[in-house]
């Protein structure tokens, strides 16, 4: 990789290409059940376990201009399996595991990064961890997760008033999902319960109707797996547990598209995870740590995809 005169970085030709992967700067630590969102530009990384299976509550941040990461300021409460989203320009992170899979919290943590500091918010109703969040017209949602036995509870947070309310409930309790938002509505993409560790569910949420419907499933059943919505798709990533692979870990490359109820596969991840996050850039995606092997195995790996166009 080159860097010009005035610093920015000139990454490969390849890297531009449709259907390409690129390794770009790894974190700053091995990490893996963690949260990630875009803001402002940048990529912001939270929490999860470290490689000796430790609870991190440490926080780092990736500039894509100059492919670079820094630290942030301690989480106050180290979490794994938490969730995170974006409300006004700040990062919320939601719940979590304060330590292994027991200890569920209904913490909120609050980032700031024109004040580059935390703060605790409003607490959820309940206590959760490997719960998804997702933002909506200045709301934020907190959705299934477990603390013990498997929840389906929604909750929606409205920072006008401070509170918490609880929504009609997920039609499929279920824990290690993934979410992503097209439109209005917010789609709920695979993750475990009691049955199997590799649902294939899809459900959608309308938030100005309080409803769900449920949609075609998704080819490949699993959970700890990655979501991120570029256009108007969902794009689905590795994940747990796949028992026909050595190291059980799911490498397909599946995209959903809500204008047809329809999914596709695309060419497999180079390197396959659990317990990772994907974030959307302009017109990449960005695939963020995660575990190289079933159950434990945290990567410090960063690697961005330019996925092929979907309507």
């Amino acid at each position: 990789m080159k860097r010009l005169a005035w610093g920015l970085v000139l990454l490969p030709l390849a890297w531009a290409q449709v259907g390409s992967w690129f390794t770009l700067a790894p974190l700053l630590e091995p990490r893996q059940e963690i949260a990630a969102v875009e803001l402002g530009g940048k990529i912001y990384v939270v929490g999860g376990f470290a490689r000796d299976r430790s609870t991190l509550n440490s926080a780092e941040v990736y500039d894509p201009a100059s492919n670079q990461w820094s630290r942030l300021p301690a989480m106050p409460i180290g979490v794994n399996h938490p969730a995170a989203a974006v409300l006004a320009g700040k990062l919320y992170v939601l719940g979590g595991y304060r330590q292994g899979l027991s200890q569920p919290t209904d913490a909120v943590q609050i980032f700031d990064p024109a004040r580059g500091q935390w703060q605790l918010g409003t607490p959820m109703p309940s206590p959760r961890g490997a719960l998804a969040a997702a933002a909506v017209e200045g709301k934020l949602y907190a959705i299934g997760g477990a603390r013990g036995a498997l929840l389906d509870e929604v909750s929606v947070y409205d920072s006008t008033n401070n509170r918490w309310q609880i929504l009609t409930p997920l039609p499929t309790p279920r824990e290690h999902l993934a979410v992503g938002v097209v439109g209005n509505k917010i789609y709920v993409v695979g993750g475990r319960n009691e049955r199997t560790f590799t649902l294939r569910e899809v459900e959608a949420y309308t938030p100005s109707t309080n409803r769900w419907e449920t949609l075609v499933p998704m080819p490949t059943g699993r959970s700890g797996h990655a979501v991120a919505v570029l256009g108007n798709c969902l794009y689905a990533f590795g994940g747990e547990v796949d028992f026909a692979a050595p190291r059980g870990v799911f490498s397909q490359v599946e995209v959903y598209s809500p204008a047809r109820n329809s999914w596709s596969a695309l060419p497999s991840m180079p390197n396959p995870r659990h317990g990772q996050a994907a974030v959307t850039l302009g017109s990449r995606i960005y695939m963020i740590a995660g575990a190289n092997l079933a159950g434990f195995g945290a990567v410090n790996l960063l690697e961005v995809y330019g996925p092929p166009p979907c309507e």
